[in-house]
């Protein structure tokens, strides 16, 4: 009986930091109604339609990039969302992912699950290294992407480790490799400047990861 008592202290933390470990139940980061946990220019750039986020315009040019971001910072999570991009070729949005905003500016840095013709599903270092740090095979998702539709982004982020899939498949696998790149931040969703062009965004579902 001593022994079970010296012992039970020490089974009922280890019940506790397993309990602690267990994965976040999912939840919506978007209420489809409101801009409630969620911060950008919500007076010209992005408005809600149908459940959705929508950022720029149809019927005039997008006069730059703009974000709109969630008000929380993220770390290690699986965050699954569907999206529609409409405007052609030159069209172009993203997800923001483990991103901070620049102060006194409209952009923001870090890494985007990048949306529009040469860059699906490909991971774009905005405004950091500004390049293009996993790409996609686009032959793949050529095949992949319905354009002018809805289709599915998952973005799965452990640790270093990032991985994209588009309508279910696999487009990258990514590894940061410095130490130096924070590996937390906001989520966002992207407008780019450019001609006229919708970026549609909704039935956001994140799973937080230990």
């Amino acid at each position: 009986m001593n022994t079970l008592l010296r012992l039970l202290p020490m089974l009922l933390a280890a019940g506790l930091s397993l309990s602690a470990a267990e994965p976040a139940k999912p939840v919506k980061i978007f209420d489809g109604k409101t801009f409630a946990g969620w911060e950008g220019d919500t007076n010209k750039t992005f408005r809600i339609v149908d459940g959705a986020i929508v950022g720029g315009s149809m019927s005039a040019n997008v006069p730059r990039n703009e974000f709109l971001a969630t008000t929380r910072q993220y770390t290690n999570f699986v965050l699954r969302l569907e999206f529609k991009l409409l405007g052609g070729a030159k069209a172009n949005g993203g997800v923001q992912i483990r991103t901070q905003r620049i102060p006194n500016h409209h952009e923001v840095s870090g890494y985007q699950a990048d949306m529009g013709d040469g860059w699906w599903g490909c991971i774009y270092d905005e405004s950091r290294r500004n390049k293009v740090v996993a790409k996609a095979d686009p032959a793949l998702t050529d095949k992949l992407v319905k354009r002018n539709e809805w289709n599915s982004y998952e973005i799965r982020c452990e640790g270093k480790r990032i991985r994209l899939a588009i309508n279910g498949t696999q487009t990258v696998d990514f590894t940061e490799e410095d130490d130096k790149i924070p590996q937390f931040g906001i989520i966002a969703v992207q407008i780019h400047g450019g001609p006229p062009s919708e970026a549609w965004y909704r039935n956001f579902v994140l799973e937080e990861l230990p």
